[in-house]
């Protein structure tokens, strides 16, 4: 089973907590695929991480750069895992079928606590992972910012 792991934005923009979140699930030396909304949210993503931490590196790629074969984190629009990844995580409200979430380890779903209608659905997409029988996780910013496990 697919252990799918829910994080709630609420003190973070994505940009703030997404860098966080691949560097985490980079330790696995798993392969990483990222889902964002459309091509200008890749291009805006695919600068940011390359610039987000001056002192750090976090190779990645888009289909611009080509090579996705030898790319540890994927950035796309499309349902696809052109680099073998075993980590996916949807992120602007992306989604997946049940199946395509059963062919990853891990997926994680950001999802941002501001958008009422994000959160709805977020809520009926737990109710079916559950029917599934996944393992699922859900993950709430403290007044820090760090990362609590809520249920």
């Amino acid at each position: 089973m697919t252990d799918i792991r829910f994080y709630h934005l609420q003190k973070q923009t994505l940009d703030d907590a997404l860098p966080m979140i691949l560097e985490k699930a980079g330790q696995s030396g798993k392969n990483i695929v990222v889902r964002l909304s459309n091509k200008s949210e890749i291009e805006r993503m695919n600068a940011h991480l390359w610039s987000y931490k001056p002192e750090s590196f976090m190779a990645h790629g888009c289909k611009k750069d080509g090579k996705a074969e030898k790319q540890p984190i994927w950035l796309t629009e499309k349902s696809e895992n052109p680099n073998a990844s075993k980590i996916l995580i949807l992120t602007q409200g992306q989604e997946a079928t049940l199946e395509e979430i059963e062919s990853y380890d891990l997926c994680c779903e950001m999802l941002d606590g501001r958008d009422d209608e994000a959160v709805s659905k977020a809520r009926a997409r737990w109710k079916q992972y559950k029917e599934a029988d996944h393992e699922i996780t859900y993950w709430h910013q403290s007044e820090t910012g760090r990362w609590e496990k809520k249920a």
